[in-house]
Order: C-alpha cells, then structure tokens, then sequence
C-alpha cells in the first residue's frame, strides 16, 4: 500500500497524537496522550509547527514535526526538523525516507534555504537514513542551558 504525505490537521490529531506519545517515550518520556494531544494542538493552532503525516490507508504510520528558524548571517529562513518518528511496525519500508522528502519539499516551496536537524551520536539508524537521504553532517558545537528543575 502506498504511503501519502499530508500535512497534519484537526482530523489528525487524535491517531497523532498517539504516534507523538510514542515518540516522548521513545526519548525516555512518561506516556502522557493528553500532555502529547495538547502541544500538538497548540503548535498546530497557533501555526508555530508544520507537522507532515505519513498515511497508509487510513492509519497514520509517522510523522515529522517542522519550526521555523531564521538565520540572521544569512538573512533568510530555514526549518529545524524537530521530531521524526515511524510506528515500529511501519519501520523500514520507506515512511522516513518519504517524510524526509516531503519535508524538503515543503521547506523549498516556503523559500527556505535549508533545513537543520540534531540527533544523538549514537542514533546509527537515524544517522544512516540521513545520509542515505543526501543530508550532510556538520561538525558544530552546540551549547545547551537548561531550566528544566533537576536536570542538568
């Protein structure tokens, strides 16, 4: 069965929001739908996230999720490719690969000059997708401050 690409919805947001907890969890998260359904909705409302779906039939089987980033040394917008997750039973069949270039896609057609994105170094599978795709990666240093209480 072939996969569609979509951008997600209000019809969407129940199956992705199911998806999306999987997700957190996958990253160590407690299961938490409602919290899940809530931040998809609000991201979605307010327009601050493109989030594309992937489809097989009417089962929603990945996503990613999209927030604009602006560059001022090049004065031009770019995407962050924040979260991309395939159900477990859809890996490997060519949902991320699909979603990868939908999300290409997107990014050109809203004149972006590129999309970045950030992955563990010891994520092999999603390393190796990324490349396999054409994605580049770059030897950056990146910094973080955390104001999550406890974690450090």
């Amino acid at each position: 069965m072939d996969i569609r690409i979509s951008r997600a919805g209000p019809a969407d947001l129940d199956a992705l929001s199911q998806l999306f907890d999987a997700y957190r969890q996958f990253y160590g998260q407690a299961s938490d739908v409602p919290r899940a359904r809530q931040w998809l909705r609000e991201r979605l409302r307010f327009g601050e996230s493109v989030v594309l779906v992937a489809k097989r039939g009417d089962a929603v089987v990945g996503f990613t999720q999209l927030y604009p980033l602006f560059s001022s040394v090049r004065t031009a917008k770019l995407w962050i490719l924040n979260d991309l997750f395939v159900d477990e039973k859809s890996r490997r069949s060519g949902v991320a690969h699909t979603l990868l270039n939908a999300a290409t896609a997107f990014a050109k057609a809203d004149g972006a000059v590129g999309i970045q994105l950030e992955t563990a170094t010891d994520n092999h599978a999603a390393r190796a997708l990324y490349h396999a795709a054409g994605w580049q990666e770059e030897r950056t240093q990146w910094y973080s401050l955390n104001f999550t209480p406890g974690v450090h």
